[in-house]
């Protein structure tokens, strides 16, 4: 049976992806200890157990390839830190969206409010090492890189502490093998396809994840990235985050195809639930065993959903039903999911988890208020960031004639 939502949404009965918890299987386990989970006494009495799952029949479809497997080997650990993660991000999003309203947030924002299973279940598959790059909707992914909730608020907020030094806002955002945030639609899926060329160039055996969305989809410079890709077996993953709606139009009235994981025809794919963070994790660990076999490049579909609209201007209720919305929250949620599978195996209880969750909001309303106190950057950053160091012209030229900036090692 398909996970796919498209033609079910219209509807508003939706198969429930990520709370399917009949498939699930639990074994005996093996004791490994996270530094952030021994600081707090849980009920029960072992850390991190290894757990072996049966993930949901539904949870992937193949084109030209074989499927993921079903069965997956996990920590206890990776479970809880996988849900911290989320509700970190959920947490965070939320936080934004209040800054945004209350006019501390300037111009455009993008929140991934319903979206976490996406880049917290891509970054448990990977290294440091793989890089990323996805386009505006990018809070989570720099969290997971690496970026910590003060520095991505200070940029948010336009503050010097921010991760790119308060000049980026919303939209870009960086971290180490993090590429951004980028916002022009679609303009990502070429330039990581030049990082994945510089990972083959250098032999790392690494990959990198290019992500785009389902309205991203139809841009001819996609297509011609896969071409590039394919015909130079690079290392690409190519993933694109299916949340049915690009901006305000669904993807049935914007696209003549929406098996997006079929779209590169000669390159193979895969529909992963996206709104299951074990079945993306699964799956981006088999992509990434795929392009560091020397089989080239592999795109995905996840398959997902945004609670809010495109953007913070947008209310995302013009074009589909709030019952639709209530209905995706209600049956589909990816935090939830996960919870329920905490509860059912007995990993931790539901104090254990609010008390997860009641860390997770002091930490973010901390982050939220130390940014705000931050410094603005100094008017002399204008100038900073514009060429690599040791590279620049002589001269740059501001807005107007009268402004222009001389680089002092010219």
């Amino acid at each position: 049976m398909s996970f796919r939502l498209s033609s079910l949404v219209r509807k508003t009965s939706c198969i429930p992806l990520a709370n399917s918890l009949t498939n699930l299987t639990k074994t005996t386990k093996t004791i490994r200890i996270n530094s952030w989970l021994t600081s707090r006494k849980f009920a029960t009495a072992t850390t991190s157990e290894l757990i072996k799952y049966k993930l949901p029949e539904n949870s992937f479809k193949a084109y030209e390839c074989e499927s993921p497997s079903l069965d997956i080997e996990i920590t206890k650990e990776e479970i809880i830190n996988m849900y911290r993660d989320m509700v970190l991000i959920r947490r965070m999003e939320t936080t934004a969206d209040g800054l945004y309203k209350s006019k501390m947030i300037k111009g455009f924002c993008h929140l991934c409010t319903g979206q976490e299973a996406a880049c917290v279940g891509i970054e448990a598959a990977i290294t440091r090492d793989d890089a990323i790059i996805t386009a505006y909707r990018c809070h989570g992914y720099a969290m997971t890189r690496g970026a910590l909730p003060r520095n991505i608020f200070a940029e948010l907020t336009g503050k010097a502490t921010g991760v790119s030094k308060g000049k980026g806002g919303s939209m870009h955002m960086f971290a180490k093998n993090f590429y951004g945030g980028n916002g022009i639609v679609g303009a990502q899926v070429p330039v990581g396809t030049g990082v994945a060329f510089a990972q083959k160039y250098l032999g790392t055996n690494n990959a990198t994840f290019i992500l785009y969305g389902d309205g991203a989809a139809n841009q001819g410079q996609v297509f011609e990235a896969y071409n590039m890709a394919k015909l130079w077996d690079l290392p690409a993953i190519f993933v694109c985050e299916n949340n049915l709606y690009g901006m305000g139009t669904s993807a049935n009235r914007s696209s003549a195809s929406t098996e997006y994981y079929k779209r590169a025809g000669y390159i193979p794919g895969i529909q992963i639930n996206g709104m299951d963070v074990l079945a993306v994790k699964q799956g981006s660990k088999w992509a990434k065993d795929w392009t560091s076999s020397g089989k080239g490049p592999i795109v995905i579909e996840l398959v997902t959903y945004r609670y809010g609209g495109h953007s913070m201007s947008d209310p995302g209720t013009t074009y589909r039903t709030r019952e639709e919305i209530k209905h995706m929250r209600s049956t589909n949620d990816p935090i939830t999911g996960l919870r329920l599978r905490i509860l059912d195996l007995e990993l931790l209880t539901e104090t254990d988890l609010k008390q997860i969750e009641k860390d997770v909001r002091s930490i973010i309303d901390k982050a939220a208020q130390e940014a705000q106190n931050d410094p603005i950057p100094d008017d002399s950053e204008l100038y900073t960031d514009v060429y690599a160091k040791g590279s620049e012209i002589p001269i740059i030229r501001g807005c107007e004639r009268e402004e222009f900036r001389v680089f002092s090692n010219q």
